[in-house]
């Protein structure tokens, strides 16, 4: 049997592309437009068939919605009813904006896919995504709805429940992240959710016992030390392990002319202690650029303790452009490789753990998600 074929799944502001590579990762082919203009937000392919596709995307005249493909992209379907709350008894309730993050189940339970959208919702789907429901209490518990605070809360799309992670030792195990929010552990399938932000820091002037004023960028399970967790949150880079139940924060190590605010963090699949982040410029009023105009990603090789900056190849100057929280990704190969999406449209790669970069491809719309697959006849 041949070595599997990578692909990037890039999904933008309009539309979504394919970048297929080599085996050796050393050549690459860009497939699309997908659904020019239309806001793909996350993009996903099966890995336990290696052929189910999934698409969130927002169009002008079927609003948010998901499509689905089985052939890798060369035909698409609407899927037949996607995330939507329940309706209130007096008619009113919230609207799904757009569905933001897409999330496969774990190996044993093929066809179960979850999903987080905006505003904060929770949804499950058990035939392999074409169908969707709302799931577990939070999306119209009471507490849970002031928790997730008001629709205009700052956030620029608006809030958003993400980060779904799901313990591969116990499907029952689920955590999720809401910006803002909190982040939240379930140990029952999703029939009840504990806050869990014992540790993280928030906004100044702002109470931080109370999950409203959280807001977690990106919460990451380590596949091979499920016990342990990763969060690039709003304030810091922080790192958990169970049974623990307060975060560390292990971001006060980098540079501080750089700080350790920002949106994507990768964990390594195969060794706990090795994670990337990529800093943006979180001084004054957030202007959401790259450091001086430097971008650079930075790796920890020890749990977070030491970081060493990654730059060789990336911009050395006026390039200010940052990676959103979906952005980034790892493949499964040795050395393994990086990817990453840029808001200028741009797509880097390295293919020696983040030591040296090359640009992949150019002039793309402003990226929102990058995911890996490795497809299957």
């Amino acid at each position: 049997m041949s070595a599997p074929h990578p692909v990037l799944l890039i999904a933008t502001r309009k539309g979504a592309w394919l970048l297929h590579g080599d085996t050796e990762r050393q050549h690459w082919r860009l497939d699309g437009p997908h659904f020019l203009g239309h806001i793909i937000n996350h993009l996903v392919l099966d890995p336990r068939d290696g052929r189910t596709l999934l698409a969130a995307a927002s169009t002008g005249h079927l609003g948010p919605t998901l499509f689905r493909s089985t052939d890798l992209g060369a035909n698409w379907q609407e899927v037949a009813q996607p995330p939507a709350f329940a309706p209130a008894a007096d008619g009113s309730g919230r609207s799904v904006k757009h569905t933001f993050w897409l999330e496969p189940g774990p190996a044993d339970e093929p066809g179960v896919w979850y999903a987080g959208t905006s505003p904060q919702g929770l949804f499950r789907s058990a035939d392999g995504g074409d169908t969707w429901a709302p799931f577990s209490c939070l999306n119209d518990d009471a507490q849970y709805r002031e928790w997730m605070g008001s629709e205009q809360d700052g956030t620029p799309d608006g809030p958003k429940l993400h980060s779904i992670q799901i313990d591969p030792r116990d499907p029952a195990h689920l955590y999720i992240a809401m910006s803002g929010g909190g982040v939240h552990e379930s140990t029952d399938g999703g029939r009840s959710f504990a806050p869990l932000i014992d540790g993280l820091d928030v906004v100044e002037g702002f109470p931080r016992d109370q999950p409203t004023f959280h807001d977690p960028h990106c919460v990451r399970l380590c596949p091979s030390r499920p016990d342990r967790l990763y969060q690039q949150n709003h304030c810091g880079i922080y790192r958990l392990d169970r049974p623990a139940t307060t975060w560390q924060r292990i971001g006060d190590s980098l540079p501080e002319a750089v700080g350790d605010i920002g949106f994507p963090l990768v964990v390594h699949p195969r060794d706990a202690d090795t994670l990337w982040v990529f800093p943006m410029d979180g001084t004054a009023v957030w202007p959401r650029t790259s450091p001086d105009g430097r971008p650079a990603a930075y790796r920890s090789r020890d749990g977070g303790n030491r970081w060493q900056r990654l730059d060789h190849g990336l911009p050395t100057e006026q390039a200010w452009w940052t990676v959103k929280r979906q952005a980034m990704c790892a493949d499964l190969e040795a050395p393994l490789g990086l990817y990453l999406g840029t808001t200028s449209g741009e797509v880097w790669g390295s293919a020696d753990e983040g030591d040296s970069w090359t640009c992949l491809a150019r002039h793309l719309p402003e990226i929102y998600a990058v995911t890996i697959g490795y497809p299957r006849d």
